[in-house]
């Protein structure tokens, strides 16, 4: 058995994980990475990177299916799917072997098995087994071991025909029907991408809405356009049970009325989201505090346990990888003894990158409302935007709210073309205490996407031209 000696030991090596061994070695200590599995967890390999090449694929199909409407006459469009898919986890490999790269450069070490804490100081590390391998001796402990689907009672993932989004990226042939449960971020870009393949959608959310923690305006506005490309959304109904039945599966729903219906279909996708990866760590052991499969952190992201922090998804909400990231770096810099003010949770935007795409960051207007705030609210479609007409993309709208005294920005709320782009720019705004004056007097580029930002500012205060 090996016997390692280091700063920092890491467990983990997703966007958080990663991304914090390499700023702390960076910070002149010495870091050990602990993965079981490939660098760039859920994230580069089956989640963010490799589900947006599929996306992309997606937007091309879309242009195929319309291409008359841009003046090009293609007949007898056929789809090799299994390139498809190659395509996509050909995006996952070249991501995954980037951070093997950035390890070596920054002289990160990357100890390949299962990590858990025998001691705040001492880090097992065992094979695929369970025979330990190595021990680590370090000063400090971050646990980065990210999340997995969330399994509800009733729902039988047999991850062939009830699935979850690792299949959804992997399945050899594109089904005819499908039965997506939740209609967060994940369930709303399946649906996307399987429609746009042609396959017939019923989304299923027990919330009122799309997309429940956006806000009400942006999550109507992509209802209207998932229905018009022809998905059944059936939203305030509970998914009672979803099981294999012969070919298919069948999943029974629960309305609002009380009354069943029973849905056919090829394959049922469980997209009703994660927990965190808290088991085999050796969390109770240490007596570190763990709440709804959750590592319960403080500001600078320290557990109950002295020496020993968590990041990311096992950490709890936004489950976000840039949220990951961001932790990754404050608590390098915290170990580090550099002066840190922690993450700001309230400043984390959010993206969903099915067509339309949808991005925000900051309060919601009911939220607002809610925290006592007077509002001024700006509006701007994107139909009154030259650039998305040039682009064929001219839907949506981007909403900006203002606290009414003082003119601050409160939040951004987006659905149309490229906003994943845009909502950096209300992030910066925000982080800087823009007010509605800052915004709408920037100059913004014409023709471009950006210009909405601008108008919806000025729409605000009654002095937007272009609406």
């Amino acid at each position: 058995m090996e016997s390692l000696q280091c700063d920092v030991v890491v467990i983990g090596g997703g966007p958080g994980g990663y991304v914090a061994a390499i700023r702390a070695s960076q910070l002149g200590l010495k870091t050990i990475c602990v993965e079981r599995d490939r660098l760039g967890g859920i994230c580069l390999n089956w989640g963010c990177i490799p589900t947006k090449a599929l996306l992309k694929n997606a937007e091309h199909m879309e242009f195929l299916n319309h291409a008359a409407e841009w003046g090009f006459n293609i007949e007898n469009v056929s789809v090799d799917f299994s390139k498809v898919v190659g395509r996509s986890r050909g995006v996952a490999d070249r991501m995954s072997n980037g951070v093997q790269f950035l390890f070596k450069k920054y002289k990160v070490q990357h100890v390949s098995g299962h990590g858990s804490l025998k001691s705040p100081g001492e880090v097992d590390v065992a094979d695929s087994n369970g025979k330990v391998t190595a021990t680590i001796s370090c000063k400090h402990v971050i646990v980065a071991t990210g999340a997995r689907p969330r399994m509800i009672p009733g729902i039988d993932v047999d991850f062939k025909r009830v699935i979850t989004s690792t299949e959804a990226m992997i399945l050899p042939e594109v089904p005819k029907k499908m039965v997506v449960i939740g209609a967060g971020a994940i369930g709303a870009e399946f649906a996307y991408f399987y429609n746009a393949f042609g396959t017939e959608i019923t989304m299923v959310e027990m919330m009122p809405r799309l997309l429940p923690v956006e806000d009400e305006d942006v999550s109507k506005e992509l209802a209207r356009h998932f229905k018009k490309a022809g998905m059944k959304i059936l939203t305030q109904c509970k998914v009672l049970s979803a099981k294999a039945s012969g070919d298919g599966v069948e999943v029974v729903v629960e309305k609002k009325n009380g009354e069943q219906e029973t849905l056919q279909a090829d394959i049922a996708l469980n997209a009703v989201g994660v927990v965190g990866n808290v088991e085999n760590l050796g969390l109770e052991q240490l007596g570190i505090k763990v709440e709804r499969s959750n590592i319960v952190i403080d500001e600078h992201c320290r557990t109950s346990v002295e020496g020993v922090y968590a990041i990311g998804d096992v950490a709890g909400a936004p489950w976000l990888a840039h949220k990951a990231s961001a932790e990754g770096i404050a608590v390098a810099e915290f170990i580090a003894g550099h002066s840190t003010h922690g993450v700001d949770y309230s400043n984390i935007p959010g993206c969903t990158y099915c067509h339309p795409q949808v991005a925000s960051v900051g309060l919601t207007e009911s939220k607002a409302r809610e925290m006592g705030h007077e509002l001024k609210i700006g509006k701007f479609p994107f139909t009154a935007n030259g650039k998305a007409h040039g682009i064929g993309e001219a839907r949506g709208f981007v909403k900006l709210i203002f606290d009414a005294k003082y003119g601050e920005l409160l939040g951004a709320h987006m659905i149309g073309p490229d906003v994943t782009e845009l909502i950096a720019e209300m992030g910066l705004a925000r982080s800087l205490d823009a007010t509605v004056t800052t915004v709408f007097r920037t100059v913004h580029a014409h023709p471009t996407l950006s210009e909405a930002v601008m108008e919806a500012a000025a729409e605000a205060v009654g002095e937007s031209v272009n609406f």
